[in-house]
């Protein structure tokens, strides 16, 4: 298996964003004592319209504004991105919506069932030595690497 068949698209642009993502959570900690994990954004956007307890917590009831600053930068650093180093093609999928909903479901029940998600853990949790977080991550990859191989099995491999 060689590096183009992985990375099909290159793999330079996948090294700078994850250099670029390091940094900018690390000085996100360091500038103001934040850990940068998206699963909370999530959860603190829902304060704004959700009422049960579970959302109306103080931790996301007062973290609220400065995780959506956080989230609108994530998504203006994708658009920069892709309007300006992105590929030249478009890029889609052939599976179906509800297979998107259903992975997108998963991943959140699971983001929420492990009290982080894999930015939570694996960026920030890991980078400052946490066991919980090693924990986490060594379960969200067996999980996929075992989702991935149960999927192809399932399907009768790569065509």
């Amino acid at each position: 298996m060689s590096l183009h068949t992985l990375f099909p698209l290159g793999w330079a642009h996948y090294l700078a964003g994850g250099l670029l993502i390091g940094a900018g959570v690390a000085l996100l900690f360091v500038l103001t004592g934040r850990i940068g994990g998206m699963s909370t954004v999530f959860s603190s956007s829902w304060s704004y319209l959700l009422n049960q307890p579970f959302f109306r917590q103080p931790r996301f009831v007062d973290s609220r504004a400065w995780r959506l600053v956080y989230a609108a930068g994530l998504v203006l650093g994708a658009a920069l991105w892709w309007r300006w180093l992105g590929p030249t093609e478009a890029l889609g999928t052939t599976l179906p919506a509800w297979q998107l909903l259903l992975g997108g479901l998963l991943v959140g029940f699971g983001a929420r069932l492990s009290n982080g998600c894999t930015s939570g853990h694996g960026i920030c949790g890991l980078g400052s030595l946490q066991l919980p977080s090693l924990v986490a991550v060594l379960t969200f990859m067996a999980t996929g690497f075992a989702t991935a191989h149960l999927v192809l099995w399932w399907t009768g491999g790569v065509r």
